[in-house]
């Protein structure tokens, strides 16, 4: 389980987010269509990503490293991580049969 309650940010927010910035420091504009080009995606699928409508893939995430200059570790470790968020908020745990009994903190070897 997640350790804190607050929804992690979509990565498709983030990538929203740092476009702004971007377009700030360089004083010009960035569409949508010009970066999905870039990517080599289609304007459609980069909008759904940045409107936190689809997931960032394996091949998008190493996308937006080399165009960044970030990780695709990044890219996929955001997205895990809201996957995760949202899993815990469906799956009841409690309705799941345990087939392995949890050992004691105090009786787990080394």
């Amino acid at each position: 389980m997640l350790k804190n309650g607050m929804r992690p940010a979509h990565p498709g927010a983030i990538l929203g987010n740092m476009l702004k910035g971007f377009e700030e420091e360089a004083g010009q504009a960035y569409t949508i269509t010009g970066i999905a080009e870039g990517l080599g995606v289609s304007r459609r699928t980069l909008s759904l990503i940045i409107n936190q409508k689809a997931r960032i893939s394996p091949e998008m995430a190493i996308k937006l490293s080399e165009a960044f200059n970030t990780s695709a570790d990044l890219w996929m470790n955001l997205q895990k991580k809201y996957d995760l968020w949202i899993a815990e908020k469906k799956v009841d745990r409690d309705a799941v049969k345990h087939f392995i009994k949890a050992t004691p903190p105090n009786l787990q070897s080394a």
